[in-house]
């Protein structure tokens, strides 16, 4: 009689051989890498998760050009600042594209900015870059909003009269209000529960597609949609932001005035109703609930997470904290509101925040690409249609490209004469033609908060507190762990 169980063994060994020998013919397609294990892929050495300093490792095995496998997908990792400004910037046509993977697909189906490619993502981007600048983008109109709202942060900050306090949620607000005040026409009060809601949700969705679990549901959705646990969570929350979002745009249809649009969801509603005849427009509902949802999550992300790491490294290096007021101080003065402008003459603090943005390398390893075409990189063969990689802390820790990678030296953006320079390894809001889309809002809003709060407050540790956690948080940004400051009114 046959023996089931040995029999289904054998089919097991059978089909887990077939696997191997498949995943070793395929390989020599692709450059090289970590040998792939049947089913999992590479997901083994990666730890399950997409870490950069993992990435990193690798390259010293592998060169900057390498392979790993996701399940069954193979992705092509690219390491350091040559490597991927030829990717992103000299083969930026090639590798334009963006990826349909498992999640990316269920989360955006392929509409808004972020996640889409072609035709839709050549109209959302420019009808969004238009938009934001009609809004005030580079101009003084948006820049008195980002004023406002400092001036707001630094008198709640005030408040607390020197006391130890959380900044994070602060700051969350008031760099929300910006975004908001751009896309809904208005800002969210402290006490507003719909706000504390809607970070919640943000907070969520951010850790999660830098999890291990967002990782397991692109190598084996059929599996991990039907256990009970985050990727349930990620949806209910993503939901939760596109029913505000919907309610929002039902409000605008009710209220504004076609003629007078004021924020981004009239200009929006105005353009669905000037292309509505025609076949091959892309402008509809369901892509407007997207970009704005993009707009929101990614415009209070990167901001919030940079002035958080920021207030860090200052009680951290109370050096360069005095070296920054004393240059705010002999500027400014007392008396001027602080501007965009005000950057050129103010080296050492632009200096000092672009050193935050690289030492924090807070986007970590970049969104994937896809090329669209086949292409060369670094000597390799790509064909249409492979997912890249590009890991962007191995460009702001290039040893080539900065004198100190693993230090936070502020000398990385200054030249001899204390003059600000520039660095072609700077890339933490990518490069080429999917660069980000607010980059120059965020830039704007990073510079006003944090010279206003240098210029208000000396941040020191609480009493008693004699070190922090300078770790970080994995998600598709690099958070740092809760910690608590003092405010102390200058």
């Amino acid at each position: 009689m046959v023996d089931l169980t040995a029999v289904l063994l054998a089919l097991l060994v059978a089909f887990i051989v077939g696997q191997y020998v498949k995943l070793q013919s395929r390989r020599g397609q692709f450059p090289p890498g970590p040998t792939p294990l049947p089913i999992i892929g590479n997901l083994w050495n990666l730890r399950f998760e997409l870490r950069h300093e993992t990435l990193m490792q690798l390259a010293k095995t592998y060169g900057n050009v390498f392979t790993v496998w996701m399940g069954q997908t193979p992705m092509i990792v690219l390491n350091g600042c040559q490597t991927i400004r030829d990717a992103l910037i000299t083969h930026s046509e090639e590798t334009i594209g963006r990826p349909t993977t498992p999640l990316i697909e269920r989360f955006s189906g392929g509409k808004g900015v972020i996640f889409s490619s072609g035709h839709t993502w050549k109209q959302q981007r420019r009808f969004g870059l238009m938009t934001l600048r009609n809004l005030g983008l580079g101009k003084k109109s948006l820049e008195r909003r980002i004023q406002n709202e400092a001036q707001h942060l630094v008198e709640f900050f005030a408040l607390e009269n020197g006391k130890a306090l959380d900044p994070s949620h602060t700051i969350v607000h008031s760099v929300t209000n910006v975004i908001t005040s751009i896309v809904f026409g208005y800002r969210f009060t402290r006490e507003d529960k719909v706000f504390d809601q809607l970070t919640e949700a943000n907070d969520f969705m951010t850790q999660f597609m830098g999890s291990m679990w967002a990782r397991l549901f692109d190598a084996f959705p059929w599996l991990v949609e039907r256990i009970p646990g985050p990727l349930q969570h990620f949806f209910r929350h993503h939901n939760f932001i596109k029913e505000f979002v919907k309610r929002e745009i039902g409000n605008h249809k009710e209220n504004g005035i076609p003629e007078e649009p004021e924020d981004f969801i009239d200009y929006y509603l105005a353009q669905i109703d000037k292309v509505s005849d025609d076949g091959s427009s892309t402008f509809d509902e369901l892509n407007m609930i997207h970009l704005v949802v993009e707009l929101f999550g990614a415009g209070v992300e990167t901001t919030t997470t940079t002035l958080r790491w920021a207030l860090l490294y200052m009680i951290t290096q109370p050096v360069i904290q005095e070296k920054v007021q004393k240059e705010l101080d002999a500027v400014l003065g007392d008396s001027q509101i602080i501007q965009y402008e005000d950057r050129k003459r103010l080296p050492y603090t632009n200096a000092v925040i672009h050193e935050v943005q690289r030492y924090s390398n807070m986007q970590s390893v970049g969104a994937f690409r896809q090329t669209v075409k086949e292409t060369s990189l670094q000597g390799f063969n790509i064909k249409k249609g492979t997912i890249i990689i590009p890991n962007l802390s191995s460009s702001l820790l290039d040893p080539d490209h900065w004198e100190k990678p693993s230090e936070f030296n502020p000398g990385h953006f200054l030249d001899k004469e204390g003059n600000f320079k520039t660095n072609e390894a700077f890339l933490p809001f990518s490069a080429g033609h999917r660069v980000c889309l607010g980059e120059l809002l965020a830039r704007t809003e990073l510079f006003i908060f944090f010279s206003s709060l240098m210029r208000a407050f000396t941040f020191r540790l609480p009493d008693g507190v004699k070190e922090v956690n300078m770790g970080h948080i994995l998600g598709s940004t690099l958070v740092p762990y809760p910690y608590t400051i003092c405010a102390i009114p200058r």
